[in-house]
């Protein structure tokens, strides 16, 4: 049982300057103990944590002894129990978070446990922002339209998310159109350091959303993690990590004349992605932070997820004060904040001798080195310098089908295809840009690359450049602040001009809701099978995400995305061929229209006023119309319809009782998929629009919805109906058992017929026949998404194996009871001679006693193949997970009472 806080004795009282209190806090300092001037930022906030939580039951003496001793236990994976101050989410993942809180307190209700128990415990932050579908694209009324469209597509949704912010304590809810949950969460949300019930401490944070970590360029502690991990976390569950390592990045100089932060970013994933940060956090450091803004250190931040960090962490500084104070927090906030980070040793103050933290490996990055550039066709930190970007299209269009290739023949690489615009001769080739959007929390939150965006515009509109009326251009702000200070600048008309009109607040073609390309492109790009690209200023290029018709997927600055839009194609070379025609008939160059870094901080400097932070977040807490007039039902308990497409009740309790079911083992299971190497979430449950011959749609049409009002799979992941038919639904994925041909099918292995996923699933399941799947490294990269986790489930997969797992996705199989595996080092599915048409068997002790975390475990095949894997349950408190049958049905039994 818990007992008092061993450690009260530290617990300090901070003085103000002027007399009277800031409040009580936990002081590392009082411990004396020369270890933990030595640790990283990062680290001493996992330390305060454990400390002020530490009640010898949850939280032990152990565990701040580890982390205390970090130098020499983090390369051991010891587990420490880690309780951030708040959740995140956003609707995407915040719908089936209040779904899942909903059924549990029915669940509760139904074993006889009281249901006003399943309350946040911590405060959630439920920011409504994945809901933008760029229909309405280049019109002066694009806002409004599209904000009309999302309410009457979305209503129900969006009165369900109106209705928890009621039924639950300690739930804020930010209304639809206010900006992307990451940037209102830097600009608004973030804390730095909380004062709760007088006790001071750091604000840490976990969200649904792996692009959470944008928070750590405000030295606040904040990564992605599943929904259901989130849930647990906002239940008062302690989350079990293993206690990472930590990369020192340190930074040196300053950047280029005309090199952008997303050109930094795109540099820094790709060494870190090269130097292997999986499951580590990153910290920056050294005497090049000091120039690097608050937005660029965000802007970095942002993209741990893409080099494969859990975070990627600025301590707090004076720059991040400077930052607090522009988005309009107090002084009394910002004094409290900077005392007591200072008295504990949190704050890194330039102007002092440093203390040399020690650090798992270290980086180092001359800024100056940075060089324009872009990534992709098809990952993120497939980094192209832009001088050599047409040289390295023209290898992709050679080279075999791949992450770099596209095997179109020689013949065919010069194709044109002709069609009629509107009336209007048009004509596309291989490379030609389709879609050309400013979205992503990424970019979106940093006024230097939008407002050298707007500056690229200015100059190609007086030199009379255009943008083809068939790309698709779209402008989608972080937070209505940037409407603000584009207007100030008089800058957002010429924007307007090149056809890059504000589409929303809202994540739009980075999540996969790009909306629809004229029919005429559309039949232009499939007839002649052309490679169309898209250049977004995002964060995620992968296959099959920004659009199904765009192969080509580039991530590039805001600025380069207008000139890429100016160019109308991604094979070019800047330096040497010209972008287009002006209006006298003469040829206009990239460097004609690109910004010096110095008329971009002029723009910055005399346009982002605090002034525009404080109406913007003024306005979201007054709601908008549409939403302060959704009607909802006052009861705490919801009231579910059945006939619903968008909410429904799914179906993880049914059948609970008090005791655990216990581990289980798979017994002759046959392979439902086999995979290779970078499976991601989003092959696994698609968030973008819902295919016309899939069974969701299939399903819709059953239930009266028209075509047009699908919607998209992010939209509905309130219904498990619809997740549980979209799962593996992604049009570009690669399954080894159909040789070949890309698409969501399988093989129905005992009949040999080829079906959708979700139909062979069923199959199995119906026959009582369980399933697994093969897979191979980084298996769930990607966004963390905790669909793809609990979707296999509902399709009766038992285990995965796999040669690596990304660490958010890992965690949440756990969480829904699938086994993960993963192959010895060296081998695989090939190297061990599988194909994926065998049964399969792997032998689990009945008793989770006789289970450690990380043990090995044979796999047999009904071939009389036998081999090792070593089951990834990393910690003892996901054993107990597996042994409740899942995380949500482990907490409602410990609410409850249970003993077992």
């Amino acid at each position: 049982m818990a007992s008092a806080n061993p450690f009260n004795s530290i617990l300090k009282t901070l003085e103000k300057p002027d007399g009277g209190e800031f409040g009580k806090y936990y002081s590392l300092p009082a411990l004396n103990d020369p270890r933990i001037d030595k640790l990283p930022y990062s680290i001493k906030i996992l330390l305060e944590s454990a400390i002020r939580n530490c009640d010898e039951f949850q939280v032990k003496s152990a565990d701040v002894e580890k982390i205390i001793d970090w130098e020499n236990t983090s390369p051991h994976q010891v587990e420490i129990p880690f309780k951030p101050a708040r959740v995140l989410l956003q609707d995407f993942t915040g719908v089936p978070a209040v779904v899942d809180l909903a059924c549990m307190r029915d669940a509760m209700n139904k074993l006889g446990g009281d249901s006003n128990k399943i309350n946040p415990l911590v405060p959630v932050d439920l920011v409504i922002d994945h809901s933008v579908q760029v229909d309405v694209a280049r019109s002066e009324n694009a806002v409004q339209a599209n904000m009309e469209l999302e309410f009457q597509r979305n209503n129900e949704r969006f009165a369900f998310l109106k209705w928890g912010s009621s039924a639950f304590d300690n739930m804020l809810v930010v209304p639809p159109g206010s900006g992307i949950v990451h940037q209102v969460n830097l600009e608004y949300l973030g804390r730095v350091v909380f004062n709760t019930n007088g006790v001071l401490y750091p604000d840490s944070v976990v969200g649904t959303d792996s692009h959470t970590t944008m928070i750590d360029g405000l030295g606040v502690a904040g990564w992605g993690v599943g929904g259901i991990e989130a849930e647990a976390a906002m239940l008062g569950q302690p989350m079990s990590m293993v206690l990472p390592g930590v990369v020192g990045f340190k930074l040196l100089g300053k950047l280029r004349d005309g090199v952008t932060a997303t050109d930094l970013v795109l540099t820094v994933t790709q060494m870190l992605r090269k130097h292997g940060v999986v499951g580590k956090f990153v910290e920056f450091y050294g005497e090049g932070m000091s120039g690097l803004s608050l937005a660029d250190r965000a802007t970095i931040a942002n993209m741990s997820p893409e080099y494969g960090a859990t975070m990627g962490f600025f301590p707090v500084d004076h720059v991040t004060l400077q930052y607090l104070q522009l988005t309009g927090r107090s002084d009394e906030t910002i004094a409290r904040i900077e005392s007591y980070l200072r008295a504990n040793k949190m704050f890194v103050d330039y102007n002092e001798p440093q203390i040399e933290k020690v650090y798992s490996s270290y980086l180092e990055l001359k800024l100056e080195e940075v060089e324009p550039c872009i990534s992709g066709p098809k990952r993120p930190h497939d980094r192209v310098p832009l001088k050599e970007m047409k040289a390295d299209w023209h290898a992709c269009l050679d080279n075999r089908v791949g992450f770099k290739g596209f095997a179109i023949p020689k013949e065919s690489q010069n194709k044109v295809a002709k069609f009629s615009f509107h009336g209007t001769p048009a004509e596309l080739r291989h490379g030609d840009v389709v879609i050309a959007a400013i979205t992503s929390c990424t970019n979106t939150s940093n006024p230097s690359v939008m407002l050298g965006a707007a500056l690229v515009a200015k100059k190609a509109c007086e030199l009379g450049l255009e943008v083809k009326p068939w790309i698709k251009t779209s402008l989608a702000p972080g937070s209505g602040v940037v409407t603000k200070y584009l207007q100030k600048s008089g800058l957002q008309k010429y924007l307007n001009q090149l056809g890059f009109h504000i589409v929303g607040y809202g994540c739009t073609t980075c999540i996969g809701n790009s909306g629809d390309i004229d029919e005429s492109v559309a039949s232009a790009i499939s007839e002649n099978d052309m490679v169309a690209a898209a250049v977004l200023s995002g964060n995620r290029n992968f296959e099959g995400r920004v659009h199904p018709l765009t192969r080509a997927n580039y991530l590039g600055s805001p600025p380069l995305v207008v000139a890429y839009a100016l160019a109308g194609t991604v094979d070019i070379d800047f330096e040497t061929e010209p972008i287009g025609t002006g209006k006298d008939g003469k040829q206009i160059f990239f460097r004609d229209i690109w910004p010096s870094s110095e008329e971009v901080a002029n723009v910055v400097q005399s346009s982002v006023l605090p002034d525009m932070f404080k109406a913007t977040y003024e306005a979201i807490t007054k709601g908008n119309p549409m939403w302060n007039e959704l009607s909802v039902p006052s009861s705490s308990l919801y009231a579910w319809n059945p006939t619903s497409t968008y909410i429904h009740e799914p179906p993880y309790f049914k059948d609970m009782t008090m005791s655990p079911p216990g581990p289980h083992g798979v017994k002759d299971a046959y392979c439902l998929l086999n995979f290779g190497d970078s499976i991601t979430t989003d092959h696994i449950s698609p968030a973008g629009s819902i295919h016309k011959d899939s069974p969701a749609a299939k399903f819709l049409l059953e239930h009266g919805v028209d075509r047009r009002d699908f919607n998209s799979y992010g939209s509905r992941r309130g219904n498990d109906e619809i997740m549980a038919r979209g799962t593996f639904a992604n049009i570009r994925i690669v399954n080894k058992l159909l040789k070949g041909e890309v698409g969501p099918k399988t093989i129905h292995i005992p009949t040999g017929e080829k079906l959708s996923v979700y139909d062979v699933a069923t199959r199995y399941k119906t026959a009582g026949q369980d399933t697994i799947i093969l897979a191979g490294a980084e298996y769930g990269s990607g966004s963390s998404r905790d669909w793809a986790a609990k979707g296999p489930m509902l399709l009766g997969v038992k285990a995965v194996i796999a040669k690596s797992f990304e660490r958010i996705h890992r965690s949440n199989l756990v969480g829904m009871g699938i086994i993960p595996l993963c192959f010895k080092s060296g081998e695989d599915a090939d190297t061990l001679g599988l194909t994926g048409y065998e049964r399969y068997t792997i032998d689990l002790p009945s008793s989770v006693s006789e289970i450690r975390p990380g043990q090995d475990v044979t796999v047999t095949t009904d071939g009389g193949k036998s081999f090792t894997c070593t089951v990834r349950f990393d910690t003892e408190v996901e054993l107990a997970y597996f042994n409740h049958g899942g995380i949500l049905q482990y907490v409602i039994r410990n609410l409850i009472g249970s003993k077992q």
